[in-house]
């Protein structure tokens, strides 16, 4: 099941609120690399979802265009 952009980015959220609460260093660590993980997660869905989109809209263009020589 794919993520969306939301999802991720709502967890890299939670992970720097979790780092700026830590005390511990070794916590405060932890949550931030976890922050950029899900912030990386975060960035590729959207480029993933923003490909889709231009995917099918090219195949849209592609089949109108055939569609128009046909009549």
């Amino acid at each position: 099941m794919s993520q969306s952009y939301e999802f991720y980015d709502a967890r890299a959220e939670e992970a720097r609120a979790a780092a700026k609460a830590a005390t511990l260093d070794n916590v405060r660590d932890r949550e931030l690399r976890a922050a950029k993980s899900w912030s990386d997660l975060a960035h590729h869905a959207r480029g993933v979802a923003e490909a889709r989109i231009k995917t099918e809209r090219e195949k849209r263009e592609a089949r109108e265009a055939a569609e128009a020589l046909e009549a």
